[in-house]
């Protein structure tokens, strides 16, 4: 009778739900990382033409002014949002999902009352003629403040995302997490971005 053979089965790898939590956190973070590096090359590209620029060319006297008074008020907008998203996670861990919802609910509020102020600015910057090629500080100012634009508006769609996946019972905490990660990179950019470019 012949000798069975033994053979060693290698069980089946399960990938926990932690696991897939870490990665997509990791993933977003590796992704604002990258973002960070961009927006830096933006602003030292700014910083560089500014110093290098011929006197009298990075700013005509015909060119309008960047509103530097109302974006303060945008800033505070959108910071104010980043502290509210604060403390709708903080709601959501302790179980609080109600106030959680009402207070992502208000920071998806500012956050985008923050992109339409900005946009109605675009719109009399460019009814002035500050355009992409009206001055360097123009091309700049589309580039970088548009990237930033371009940003917010996906990250507010995701913070929309969380926000029905909260009030459905779907939310996750990596979700949540990686929203509320990808949000801090846009509200904390920004004063970087108006501190440099505006003022």
């Amino acid at each position: 009778m012949p000798t069975p053979e033994l053979r060693l089965v290698q069980p089946a790898r399960v990938v926990s739900r932690g696991r897939i939590a870490e990665h997509t956190v990791i993933g977003m973070g590796l992704f604002v990382f990258a973002e960070i590096m961009l927006f830096a090359g933006f602003i030292a590209g700014f910083i560089i033409s500014q110093r290098s620029a011929v006197p009298g060319t990075w700013v005509t006297t015909d060119q309008p002014r960047l509103p530097v008074e109302s974006t303060a008020f945008n800033t505070l907008a959108l910071l104010a949002s980043g502290v509210l998203l604060f403390f709708a996670n903080r709601a959501w861990r302790r179980g609080r999902s109600g106030p959680a919802s009402t207070l992502m609910g208000l920071s998806l509020l500012l956050g985008a009352l923050f992109v339409v102020l900005q946009g109605r600015e675009w719109v009399k910057l460019l009814a002035q003629g500050l355009t992409l090629t009206s001055s360097p500080i123009g091309s700049y100012f589309y580039l970088i403040v548009g990237a930033h634009a371009l940003h917010a508006v996906v990250a507010l769609a995701y913070l929309g995302l969380c926000w029905i996946w909260l009030r459905t019972g779907r939310l996750t905490a990596s979700r949540f997490s990686a929203a509320q990660l990808f949000w801090y990179f846009v509200v904390l950019l920004w004063p970087a971005i108006y501190l440099k470019v505006y003022l």
